[in-house]
């Protein structure tokens, strides 16, 4: 009987042990996360006001739920956990789904000021991640300059230009919501450094920036037609002229006069974050232009935009785990359709799927055809892999030598512990923020169990 440990509990992961149930009647499954809680980037990632593709959590629930799939959470691989050599002596084989763990860099003076943070940090701040800590994000700050114009960077941008009152049905922490709630940001600056045809978000993001009560997008027209193919978007692919039509329309529009602006700018490349007594002050920008080759050139004409807070959004990117070969070009681990490679050859019962394997591109559903091509390699060597005997049941072993496993039963305690502690705010579901309360109430649905 095949015993295989997925690491990772996001898509890329349960797409992995999704795979693996449907093409094998007996294998038995492990999904093992290094947080008490599973689903990944849809729990961390998805922002708490996107409640429809949140919902793709009921969807990994099934799987999870399955008769041959155990969650094992809170169980550290790598560097100050299990070792991945001792991984697959437990296990027939080792799928690595662990995604793109940092974010990258501008690489420009002053971007490690107070005030200047990663929009990765910041989403995981309101999104409750456990490593996130207590944030200092908003207090005092009346302007905020987002850098990326990608789906993350809409993403925060919205989340700053919501009220209270549209945040309070979300599962966000108390604490995050009572700081926004009392934030007195009232412009935020979404800025590229290429033009609109060039964006990375997708439309019906980028249309929901229009659509908040209270806030309005300001455009500028002259700086959209510095993009050549803004005049005309017909050759554009779908959703970049899809994209190009939204912010046509939006330029066109006169301002309202909103309790909060939302700017778009293009064309502007940063430098340099300013200090303004020892904080974050402003974003320094080089105006760009189109080099004709799809990129961009600096003009030497700057501009300054006032932000006590800034977050950068522009791309994450993997990091080497332990006992396991890296690229650290790609930021990825070598493979050979999801097959680990080290030296040139295969390293046997090791597999990569989702970001880890081929880079942070893509949407959620990409995950599908990534894991799928895993499996089918994983399966196709199984009956070499089987023969090797194990030493026992993975999770006692791991009990007997001193790792505690969170399993399904203490996730379901942290739920109910999150719905309480809702209800007792007069709320919805509001997320516990850090690993003390996560493992408190995990434990707890321990005891129950016992």
């Amino acid at each position: 009987m095949l015993r295989v440990a997925v690491v990772g509990s996001g898509p890329s992961g349960v797409y992995t042990a999704q795979g693996l149930l449907q093409q094998d009647a007996e294998v038995l499954v492990d999904v093992l996360d290094r947080l008490p809680c599973p689903y990944g980037l849809v729990r961390y990632g998805v922002a708490p006001d996107h409640e429809k593709i949140k919902s793709l959590q009921n969807t990994l629930r099934t799987v999870l739920q399955e008769p041959r799939v155990r969650f094992l959470g809170g169980v550290q691989v790598g560097a100050g956990g299990v070792p991945a050599a001792r991984l697959a002596e437990l296990y027939h084989a080792v799928v690595y789904c662990v995604g793109a763990a940092t974010d990258r860099r501008l690489g420009i003076p002053g971007e490690d000021l107070p005030g200047s943070w990663s929009a990765t940090r910041f989403v995981s701040w309101y999104s409750a991640h456990p490593d996130a800590g207590p944030g200092d994000f908003v207090p005092g700050a009346r302007a905020a300059v987002v850098i990326g114009v990608g789906n993350v960077a809409v993403d925060v941008t919205r989340i700053l230009a919501r009220g209270a009152a549209e945040l309070s049905p979300t599962d966000m922490p108390q604490a995050a919501l009572a700081a926004l709630a009392a934030s007195r940001v009232t412009d935020v600056h979404m800025v590229g450094r290429r033009g609109p045809s060039q964006a990375r978000f997708t439309t019906k993001e980028l249309r929901e920036l229009g659509e908040l009560p209270d806030a309005e997008v300001m455009v500028d027209p002259e700086e959209l037609a510095l993009d050549p193919q803004y005049a005309d978007p017909t050759a554009l692919p779908a959703v970049q002229r899809r994209n190009v039509e939204v912010l046509r329309a939006w330029a066109a529009r006169p301002a309202r006069g909103a309790a909060r602006r939302i700017r778009l700018r293009f064309f502007l490349r940063p430098v340099a974050v300013l200090a303004r007594e020892g904080r974050a002050g402003a974003v320094r920008f080089e105006r760009t232009a189109p080099d004709g080759r799809g990129g961009v050139t600096g003009t030497g004409r700057f501009e300054d935009i006032e932000a006590q807070l800034v977050l950068r959004s522009v791309g994450y990117r993997g990091v080497p785990l332990e006992g396991l070969p890296f690229d650290a070009g790609r930021g990825t681990v070598p493979h050979l359709a999801g097959r680990v490679v080290r030296d040139g050859a295969v390293v046997p019962g090791q597999y990569v799927a989702g970001w880890i394997k081929r880079g942070p591109t893509g949407v959620i559903g990409t995950n599908r055809p990534c894991a799928k091509e895993t499996v089918a390699s994983l399966l196709a060597d199984a009956p070499a892999l089987v023969r090797r005997e194990l030493p026992g049941d993975p999770a006692e072993v791991l009990r007997s030598e001193g790792i505690e496993p969170v399993e399904w039963g203490g996730w379901l305690a942290i739920e109910r512990a999150e719905a309480e502690l809702g209800a007792s705010l007069g709320r919805g579901v509001v997320k516990l923020p850090d690993w003390e309360s996560l493992l408190t109430a995990a434990r707890s649905g321990s005891r129950r169990e016992g």
